[in-house]
């Protein structure tokens, strides 16, 4: 018996249905992409036509988590259009439907903006660029290891330099797409092979050899899945997991249905009760575990009362176990489900010839160096070093993938240490196991048609033993069987010798199928695995803990210092604990890092195009209102959001520069005239409160911004498209906010108009009456300033 050490990425939920989960139409989505989107694409259209594509478009747009009639927060922050609401933001949104809809038609093919024209008036020409660059660059199209993409992507690297701690699917993925943007990139994996903990392994002998998943191995739910966009660009059949999951007494004899009906509604009316509760508890929820209300709610209401049904509640409760790689006593009552509203729709699906296949394509030409086990990741102004054993690697920024079990162990050691709502954040929330025994056969015994059955225990505290097997024989080419061992039994599955594991199953499956006159017979291989043990996992994957909540996993995906990123399926509140969930977050971290880079939110991929910069017209026009004044300083920023990290612009005005600061400037900003001079720079809020506090003269700030903070100012004549497209964004929002007061109140629009308060309008009104508006300046970087206008 082999007892390697590995790690596994479950299904987060349940093949079977629990309570509140959404029922789909299983061929939906399929049905839309092949009977509307695949052949519709032709340029003259009825009208009646057209209404019924737009209206599949949206629903193919919904399903990927964009609404039917608003733009998601990411667009807003980026100022894809110029104006929220109205008729340009409605024209945006079906440009954008359209577009997502086209890509997922056919996702092994690079969708370019030329393509799209062809489908698209001319007169939204505009808003298709602002779309498509969204989509593109958010990792909404155009991603994945379709081998046409290759002559898309750049020759050379144009952008900054990326280390990528871990080569799981979440690094793999962010490693894709940045060098696809233009960075350098190095991943830095732990392990001698990509994957983390999504891991297939070869059993069996040469005429019985089979891959089979020790790690991740569900993908749960297919639309709008990205795995499932990777195997069709691949080619790679996947085989929907059937419903039927018979279940089994420790006798052997099988559960009736009747009873196994009854219990399966009582299981999930106890889920509405917690529901119900926890809506009357409020914040005291959060202190107290979901297995201890499930319990004293079996308590109350007298349910599961003989031994069967105590042991059919008790595989249900396993179950869920298995679901959230938690025991119920860890898992927060108020917020163990909160990522339910973002489930996947359509089938549970195996990948043919295990997972391994899709890793293998994403690690096909990326940089990895294997072996190397991070110690320490430092971070600062100046760039980043992250130290394996005896080398340190150097970089503009660096990536952190591990999953949480390391990250909660400290067995990297970051320097400077990590805020402490990280580290908070990282302590609340659960990390937790799931075991699996993978056994190769010499026969499928168990029967063809079964890809799940389930057996009861005796007992509370072993009722996640063994408890639900897998059928790999569909898809592995071998006869696989796989026992999963959840709850407080994945525990003791540590610790437990693997040869009184081995007996221990083949116990279980003998008392089922022996008394049918099947023989069970010896595996050929069989294979325990110790995610708990893994130094480079510590665990399976994460839950909401006690007095852990959602929030919690954005914290972990907060970045530090535009230096420091964190990706995984630790890192999003919406997909936790799943393969698409680590891969999705990989993509939105590269996202961020060229966002990062390029120091905007509205950003473009660089062009040969001549470099033009914003017209000095329209950077008088926005520091006309700064949103803070210090001496020779004016700050602007995006009054859209309050974002720490938000980008937005610092001029610096000189009458006249002493001969010291002419020789700093001159060494960092372009070459200087005698007439008065206006240098500008991005930065973000937070190095905006920074420089605020540094006392002394202007020149004291301006050697410290160049010096310490590190950026570089330029003259208007250079600023760049980058400067450009954040102008554009700071005076879209600026403009937005005006035009949504302004329509309430009519007799301000000459005011408005002439610029008389531009970029003071940015909240809600405190006191609002027919004749009177008092408006509060927005701004975290200086005091709140008040105005009164008042007009017939």
């Amino acid at each position: 018996m082999e007892t390697p050490v590995s790690e596994g990425l479950g299904s987060k939920r349940s093949l079977r249905k629990k309570s509140g989960q959404k029922n789909y139409d299983e061929n939906l989505m399929d049905e839309f992409i092949e009977k509307h989107i695949g052949s519709a694409f032709r340029k003259i259209r009825t009208k009646e036509e057209l209404e019924k594509e737009t209206e599949t478009e949206a629903m193919i747009a919904l399903s990927l988590g964009f609404p039917i009639d608003a733009l998601i927060e990411d667009e807003i922050k980026a100022g894809v259009v110029r104006e929220l609401g109205g008729k340009e933001q409605n024209d945006y949104i079906v440009v954008r439907n359209h577009i997502l809809s086209r890509w997922r038609s056919n996702v092994r093919i690079w969708l370019t903006k030329g393509q799209i024209k062809e489908t698209v008036s001319n007169e939204y020409v505009h808003l298709l660029s602002a779309a498509y660059d969204f989509l593109l660059y958010n990792g909404y199209i155009n991603f994945g290891v379709s081998p046409s993409f290759s002559s898309y992507l750049p020759e050379e690297a144009t952008e900054g330099s990326v280390i990528i701690v871990g080569a799981g699917l979440a690094g793999l993925a962010a490693a894709r797409q940045l060098l696809s943007f233009g960075f350098k990139v190095v991943v830095i994996e732990g392990r001698n092979r990509p994957g983390g903990r999504v891991y297939t392994q070869q059993m069996g002998k040469k005429d019985k050899c089979a891959a089979v998943d020790l790690g991740g191995s569900v993908i749960t739910g297919i639309h709008a899945n990205p795995l499932g966009v990777l195997a069709r660009q691949l080619s790679i059949p996947l085989h929907k997991v059937r419903d039927n999951c018979p279940l089994y007494k420790p006798d052997g004899v099988l559960v009736k249905k009747e009873i196994d009906s009854r219990i399966e509604t009582v299981f999930n009316k106890m889920l509405d009760k917690v529901n119900e509760l926890r809506k009357i508890m409020g914040g005291f929820a959060n202190h107290i575990s979901l297995g201890s209300v499930l319990e004293k709610l079996r308590q109350l209401y007298a349910v599961a009362r003989s031994p069967e049904e105590r042991q059919l509640l008790e595989w249900h409760l396993a179950n869920l176990e298995y679901a959230n790689a938690g025991c119920l006593s860890d898992l927060s009552a108020a917020y163990w489900d909160q990522d339910d509203p973002y489930e996947m729709g359509g089938d549970h699906c195996f990948l043919a010839g295990g997972n391994w296949r899709l890793i293998k394509a994403l690690s096909d030409g990326v940089p990895i160096i294997y072996g190397k086990t991070v110690d320490a990741i430092r971070y600062g102004i100046e760039g980043v070093e992250v130290v394996a054993g005896n080398q340190t690697f150097q970089a503009d920024m660096v990536l952190c993938t591990v999953p949480l079990g390391v990250l909660k162990r400290k067995t990297i050691r970051f320097e400077p240490e990590l805020p402490q709502r990280k580290l908070a954040a990282i302590d609340r929330l659960g990390f937790g196991l799931l075991n699996k025994v993978a056994m190769i056969f010499p026969r499928v015994f168990w029967g063809e048609e079964l890809d799940t059955f389930g057996c009861l225990n005796e007992t509370s505290d072993n009722r996640g033993e063994f408890f639900l097997f897998y059928s790999y024989h569909t898809v592995s080419g071998g006869p696989v069987l796989i026992a999963l061992v959840a709850g407080e039994a994945a525990q003791t599955f540590e610790r437990t010798d693997p040869s009184l594991l081995q007996h221990r199953v083949l116990s279980k499956l003998r008392g089922i199928y022996g008394p049918k006159g099947v023989d069970v017979p010896d595996p050929i291989q069989t294979i325990c695995t110790r995610w708990g043990n893994d130094p480079l996992s510590y665990g399976s994957y994460s839950h909401v803990r006690v007095q852990s909540s959602g929030r919690d996993y954005d914290i972990l995906a907060e970045s530090v210092g535009n230096r420091l990123f964190f990706a995984g399926e630790a890192t999003t509140r919406q997909y936790p604990a799943t393969m698409h969930g680590a891969y999705l977050s990989g993509l939105r971290e590269a996202s961020r890092i060229l966002r990062a880079t390029r120091g905007r939110q509205n950003y473009f991929r660089r062009s040969v195009q001549r470099n033009v910069g914003p017209s000095s017209d329209q950077l008088a026009d926005l520091f006309k209102w700064p949103d803070l004044v210090c001496g020779k300083f004016s700050f602007v920023f995006n009054p859209l959001t309050e974002d720490p990290k938000s980008m937005g612009l610092l001029r610096i005005t000189f009458d006249n520069c002493k001969d010291d600061v002419r020789k700093v400037l001159e060494k960092n900003s372009d070459p200087l005239s005698n007439q008065p001079l206006q240098l500008y720079t991005t930065l973000s809020r937070e190095q905006a409160h920074e420089l605020q506090k540094v006392t002394g003269e202007e020149e004291t700030k301006l050697v410290y911004l160049i010096n310490n903070i590190g950026l570089k100012l330029m003259g208007a004549n250079t600023l760049g498209n980058t400067y450009n497209s954040l102008v554009s964004s700071i005076s879209n929002a600026r403009r937005g906010q005006i035009t949504a007061y302004t329509s309430r109140f009519p007799g301000m629009v000459d005011m408005f108009d002439s610029h008389c308060f531009m970029g003071k309008v940015a909240t809600s009104p405190i006191v609002c009456t027919p004749d009177m508006l008092v408006l509060k300046k927005p701004s975290d970087l200086s005091p709140p300033l008040f105005f009164k206008l008042s007009f017939e």
